[in-house]
Parts: C-alpha cells; sequence; structure tokens
C-alpha cells in the first residue's frame, strides 16, 4: 500500500445480505470502497414480462440504499453483452450437446471476475470484493495466491471459484471468508439494513421459473424430438419425451418399469438416446476434466492424493490425481460416485486449499 492512500475497492453488490456486509467490512477496515451493481440482462433477453428474482430494479435499489447508509458511492454497470455471450449462450449450447453445465460459475468467471476485473483496472482500483464466503492468502514458500474455504463449511463457495488465476486472486478480496451466516445478518441488523433478513435466490437467475428446457427452446429456435431410452448393452427400454428434460445421475420421472430403479447413466445427443442403468452400474471409478486452472501448484509433478467435489454441495471424496496435460488431469476416486455428469467442475482440494478445479469432460464406469 502506497503511504498515505487508502487502498480502493470496487464491491460486486447484488443487492443482497451477503456482499452488502462485505462493503460494511471493508469500510470499517479503512479501504476506500465503491459499490457496483451489474446489469446483466433485459427483461427480453429472458423472456420475461415481470421483474426477474434476481438482478432486478428493485435489487439495485437495495444496493444503493445500503452504500448511502454507508456513506460510499454506487455505480450501475452494463454487463449484459458479455452475460448474454458468456453466461446464457453458453447455457443453452452445453445443454444442447448433453451436457449439465453450472451457469452460475460461468456468471463468476467471466462476468463478476474476468469483466470487473478489466473495468478494475481501467478505473485504477487495487481490488475487486464480492460476498462470496471464501478465503485468500499468499503462500511466502510457493509464491502463489491460495483459495481456501470459508471457515463457515455450509457456506463455502470455494468449489464455484476454482477459475480464479493468480493474476485475479492478487486483486482480489473475500470479506466474508471468516464469518458464518448468522453473524452476517447480525451485522446487517445491527446498521439497519433493509436487506438484513432478505432471502437468498435459489434458482437459475435468467430462468426464474425453473422451466430451462423452455426456455432454451424460446432462446435458440430448438425442437427436443422424442427418442429411445436404453440401456448400456443398447437394448430399448422405453421412449423420452426429450434429452434436454433430463440430467445425469436422475432417478425420478425416467418413465420405464424395471425390477430395480434405474437411473441416466448418460444423455447421447448424437443418436438422441437416453442411456440408463442401475444403481451399482451407474457409479463413476474416475473422470476426464479439462480446461483445468491451477491456483495452489503451478502443476502436478507427479499423481497424488486429494479430495476432490463434483458437486456443490457435496462432501469431498478422496481421489488420486494425474495431470496428463497444460490444463488435463484424470480422477480416480477411491469410492465410485454417482452423476459426474459433464459439463459440471470437478475441484480438487488439499485440506481447504483448491489445487485446482475444471469442466467434467469424459466419466469411466467400474
Amino acid at each position: 500500500m502506497t503511504e498515505n492512500r487508502q487502498e480502493r475497492v470496487l464491491v460486486a453488490m447484488s443487492g443482497g445480505v451477503d456482499s452488502s456486509v462485505a462493503a460494511l467490512v471493508l469500510r470499517d477496515a479503512g479501504f476506500d470502497v465503491e459499490g457496483v451493481t451489474l446489469k446483466l440482462f433485459d427483461n427480453a433477453d429472458v423472456f420475461d414480462e415481470q421483474e426477474s428474482t434476481c438482478c432486478s430494479l428493485k435489487d439495485a435499489e437495495d444496493a444503493r440504499q445500503v452504500c448511502l447508509d454507508l456513506g460510499l458511492s454506487h455505480f450501475v454497470y452494463n454487463f449484459s453483452k458479455t452475460f448474454n455471450h458468456d453466461v446464457i449462450d453458453r447455457f443453452c449450447n452445453s445443454y444442447l450437446s448433453g451436457e449439465t453445465p453450472n451457469p452460475c460459475i460461468n456468471c463468476n468467471r467471466y462476468v463478476k471476475f474476468a469483466a470487473l476485473q478489466e473495468r478494475r483496472r481501467e478505473l485504477g482500483y487495487d481490488y475487486v470484493a464480492t460476498g462470496h464466503y471464501a478465503r485468500r492468502c499468499y503462500n511466502a514458500e510457493t509464491g502463489r495466491f491460495e483459495l481456501k474455504r470459508a471457515l463457515d463449511d455450509n457456506k463455502d463457495q470455494s468449489y464455484v471459484l476454482f477459475h480464479l488465476d493468480q493474476d485475479t486472486l492478487a486483486h482480489m478480496v473475500f470479506p466474508l471468508g471468516d464469518y458464518t451466516k448468522p453473524q452476517v445478518r447480525a451485522l446487517a441488523e445491527e446498521h439497519g439494513f433493509g436487506n438484513a433478513h432478505k432471502s437468498e435466490s435459489q434458482d437459475i437467475c435468467f430462468v426464474p421459473d425453473g422451466d430451462y428446457a423452455s426456455f432454451i427452446a424460446k432462446r435458440t429456435n430448438a425442437s427436443f424430438e422424442p427418442g429411445d431410452i436404453v440401456n448400456r448393452e443398447g437394448k430399448v427400454l422405453g421412449r423420452h419425451s426429450g434429452l434436454i428434460h433430463y440430467t445425469v445421475g436422475q432417478r425420478k420421472g425416467i418413465g420405464v418399469a424395471a425390477p430395480e430403479p434405474l437411473y441416466v447413466f448418460a444423455k447421447d445427443a448424437a443418436s438422441n438416446r437416453l442411456v440408463v442403468d442401475t444403481h451399482a452400474n451407474t457409479l463413476c471409478s474416475s473422470i476426464v476434466v479439462h480446461d483445468v486452472n491451477f491456483i495452489a501448484r503451478a502443476e502436478l509433478a507427479a499423481p497424488e492424493r486429494f479430495l476432490v467435489k463434483t458437486h456443490y454441495r457435496q462432501t469431498a471424496r478422496p481421489a488420486l490425481v494425474t495431470q496428463t496435460g497444460p490444463d488435463r488431469i484424470t480422477i480416480e476416486f477411491e469410492t465410485p460416485q454417482r452423476a459426474c455428469a459433464p459439463g459440471q467442475a470437478a475441484v480438487v482440494y488439499d485440506g481447504d486449499s483448491v489445487v485446482c478445479g475444471g469442466t467434467i469432460d469424459s466419466t469411466i464406469t467400474r
């Protein structure tokens, strides 16, 4: 920090309690803070005649009011072009190819971090801050910034931040990494924030009604034709109503009677077939992961045992991780796992530190 100069921080403020308290914590720590709310899409972009449950004018007003209460400047940045291209279009294309995408990860990656970091550089700020529950530190021994789990295991969001590179981490602040959610709400209430008890959105923000199949059909003019439901030997067991309506690991709603419950094993987009099997036969023994970003390590010199998560809410599982290319790894689980879906993220942990993470490319069953 330059002598006699406050370090300057852009705080991404969604209008929710987490980002509001992040701004409060940074202001009280002596930073020069500016709140920014990101306009991500127009109603016409998402075929919504009503105000969305997220990123709405009400959310922007909530953020503005918190900044007013804290004596901070507040601005709205229009990132709708980036969001449409890098989040909504990627989401649609991934589903159409038979994958199971995670749009929140792409929103973090391409909008809340990449685009906002670019704006930070343009404006001469030192850091970008968000209300994510995660921690960042610098390891003097390795010379690398590390991304760590939040102290609150129930709220830890390090899984969705695996894409952060060294330059981004060098200019990031996560003020809530050492807080629990109840502590955050208590701070908001103590300071009279109107959003202190605002509920959290559980939906995809641009598909608030949850009907992503209809959304993708409208967005892309795609039609989802019925096709065969087959077992892994290719035997036809029934008909599906369109691959878009199913996810890998799904059990309910397949519509095929069998002696044992059937689970979706794969979606074969090329042949429009839904592949199913029993639970034991759909367990995944290993996965291939691409687009890998290394954080705590620059690379893996040899196969090494770590803990791995393939779902946000999953408890990390022991696995052998081997680097097979500059941005590719294979993960062999000690115990086979269910529903490791191509398109989802696989994140590798060494204790509470993120070693690396990437996107599941393919799976291998036992």
